[in-house]
């Protein structure tokens, strides 16, 4: 289901490019007996509905989207079947930190909202803050650093590593290779040379062999962490104001699900300065092995 499922990621509803009639053939070759009707019942009961051709148009595409998206699944389940990790990782969307206004509503006696600042100017002192997402596909848990200063591929690498030192080494104790799903672009996009180069430190230090799989350009909101973890953040501070680091992390911290989702969180308030060059030579030194398939979106880093 995953590669052909359609819909905006971060709602609720989604729907799939297959017909009942081609996914009850597909579970009978392998060797299941069902009826198009008991696929649809199913559908329904994981989310899925019948929806216009308006909805399944996302403009101009790589060639080889699709591809891309069937190699993921791949490697994932491939790494799913030797019990290797595989997370998803990105930057969530930056929030303003002070008493503003904040999307969505929640229960509050009648007549008394919350009051906030009626402009959304960033307070000098409080400043923003910058959730960076890592997210155990397998286990259904994820780690979110919140930072304060800016969205760096060397923000993004020690994310990752905080969660391998806090959560993965520890679920994963005799792992000896981790995948990363990255979107194209950002701190932790494909061209990032500082990415790269934060990666190989990783996976010399863990002695950990570091796959990378980018998503297509413009295909971002398919990250799996988006619809699995980041929306359900959203939610559970919806209508609250942020007025803290403090309560940002808390209310991350404290984010479930009825699936078992259960987040880490801890507020990182290093600087990372912007423009850090990486040379050629630097580049050339890596122990890095394209893959056949779109090298540059997919790589594996080994320990040096």
């Amino acid at each position: 289901m995953e590669p052909a499922t359609r819909g905006d990621p971060m709602s609720p509803l989604r729907w799939t490019c297959k017909s009942t009639m081609q996914l009850a053939a597909a579970l009978a070759g392998q060797g299941r007996t069902i009826g198009e009707r008991t696929v649809a019942s199913m559908l329904h009961e994981m989310g899925y509905s019948l929806q216009g051709n308006l909805k399944t148009r996302e403009g101009t595409s790589h060639p080889d989207r699709d591809e891309q998206f069937r190699y993921i699944a791949r490697q994932t389940r491939l790494f799913q079947r030797r019990g290797a990790p595989v997370i998803s990782v990105d930057t969530k969307k930056k929030e303003l930190v002070g008493d503003f206004a904040n999307g969505g509503r929640e229960w509050r006696p009648k007549g008394s909202p919350e009051r906030v600042r009626v402009h959304d100017f960033k307070d000098k002192e409080l400043g923003k803050a910058i959730p960076y997402g890592v997210y155990d596909v397998l286990a259904n848990k994820g780690w979110v650093s919140v930072g304060i200063d800016h969205d760096t591929p060397a923000f993004a690498v020690r994310s990752v590593r905080e969660w391998w030192r806090r959560m993965g080494g520890r679920a994963y104790p005799t792992a000896t290779d981790l995948l990363i799903m990255a979107d194209c672009g950002g701190s932790n996009g494909y061209r990032a040379r500082l990415w790269k180069v934060g990666l190989q430190q990783l996976a010399s230090e863990t002695g950990l062999r570091i796959c990378v799989c980018h998503f297509p350009p413009g295909t971002s909101k398919w990250n799996k962490i988006e619809h699995r973890m980041f929306c359900h953040i959203t939610e559970n501070w919806r209508g609250r104001p942020l007025i803290s680091h403090e309560v940002i992390v808390n209310l991350i911290g404290n984010t479930t699900t009825r699936t078992g989702l259960a987040i880490k969180a801890k507020l990182d308030r290093r600087r990372y300065p912007k423009g850090v060059k990486v040379s050629d030579d630097d580049l050339a030194r890596l122990n890095l092995t394209p893959a056949r398939f779109h090298g540059e979106w997919n790589y594996s880093l080994s320990p040096v």
